[in-house]
């Protein structure tokens, strides 16, 4: 049986709801949290096989908008796994949350890595996407943080907004790197039909004017000595986001929580995205057993994510099967869209940005 060893914990709660959220969240209501955490436990008892977790990753909504007195439970269900001594144990936060008695208790409960949503600094953007940020502001809790001890912080960016000029992303990204994060992810605006941006039937931008932003960032953070790893994610050395790399290289992960995901003996899951249902311990909405062919072209999906690729004797280990006698990959290697170089094959940088019509035509 293969060892997992990662775990994804899902906190739906949110104090505002931002414009362009597609995740599973609600409005924080006190009233919710305790038996919301219940279920959790119940869940994870379900499901849970005892293994030492290596990664530990609490997203949401929101899991900085919980209370001490919240955090404590929601800890005292997490001690139902057992931890490996070099875990990386990831928390995400919004600005507004950040405050001293909160995070020294995160410091103190073995949190080691902070994800802080601040997507911009630029007014009109964060009016768009209904947030709040301020410079000032930022620069004052993470010192705190690092007052604290946290040594890896992670920043989201956000562009692609409609309107958005080159001059107001590079604003951004100057202002982000004045906070030293070690972690930068990055993400271009999708419009999803179920947020208000897309109720209010927002256009996105030209795709022409996305690949210049794209190729901007890129250009800034490689000056800036930041690795570029996976499409979207940019690390310092030795910074890179272990549990993101689970997902990336196709490993089995458990996911808990309303809206969660999981992948666990070849059968991946959804939990349901109802919290009526979730409360009521209706936990999972769908599942389905991977095949080996399915799992192969996950292999390649995930896979080619990541800049460096995919190791072709890893691929043979893994499935006993060659994957250039299962994909089209020479011929796509003659075209310039894949690289093969010291038994990786890889995404042409280049075209990283044209990634799913590559797939597309491998898959």
């Amino acid at each position: 049986m293969k060892k997992i060893k990662s775990v994804y914990i899902h906190i739906p709660f949110c104090n505002s709801i931002c414009s362009y959220c597609d995740f599973c969240k609600v409005m924080y209501n006190h009233d919710w949290v305790l038996p919301y955490l219940e279920r959790l436990a119940q869940e994870i008892d379900n499901v849970y096989m005892g293994e030492a977790i290596e990664t530990l990753y609490i997203g949401g909504g929101t899991p900085s908008s919980l209370s001490i007195f919240e955090l404590k439970a929601l800890f005292e269900v997490i001690a139902k796994f057992k931890m490996s001594d070099k875990i990386e144990f990831t928390f995400e936060a919004n600005l507004n949350d950040i405050e001293e008695e909160k995070f020294r208790l995160l410091y103190g409960l073995g949190v080691n890595r902070l994800s802080i949503g601040i997507e911009s600094f630029d007014s009109e953007k964060l009016d768009f996407m209904k947030r709040e940020s301020n410079f000032k502001e930022a620069k004052k809790k993470i010192a705190l943080l690092r007052k604290i001890g946290f040594k890896n912080i992670n920043v989201d960016l956000m562009y692609a907004i409609p309107g958005e000029t080159i001059g107001v992303l590079r604003k951004d990204l100057k202002k982000m790197l004045k906070l030293k994060p070690e972690h930068i992810s990055t993400y271009s605006l999708i419009i999803e039909k179920n947020t208000l941006v897309g109720l209010n039937k927002i256009k996105p931008i030209e795709q022409e004017h996305d690949l210049k932003m794209y190729e901007t960032i890129r250009k800034i953070l490689k000056k800036k000595k930041y690795v570029h790893y996976e499409v979207s994610n940019f690390a310092k050395k030795g910074f890179l986001s272990k549990h993101n790399l689970t997902y990336w290289n196709n490993e089995e992960y458990y996911g808990f929580g309303v809206g969660a995901s999981g992948f666990v003996e070849a059968i991946r899951y959804e939990n349901t995205k109802s919290l009526t249902e979730y409360l009521k311990g209706n936990f999972i909405s769908s599942k389905s057993l991977m095949s080996k062919v399915d799992n192969m072209e996950n292999e390649l999906i995930l896979g080619f994510r990541k800049l460096e690729g995919i190791n072709l004797e890893h691929f043979f280990d893994k499935f006993e099967e060659n994957m250039q006698n299962i994909f089209p990959i020479k011929p796509l290697i003659k075209r310039g869209d894949l690289i093969y170089k010291d038994g990786y094959v890889y995404i042409n940088p280049k075209k990283l940005y044209i990634m799913n019509e590559i797939l597309i035509k491998l898959i």
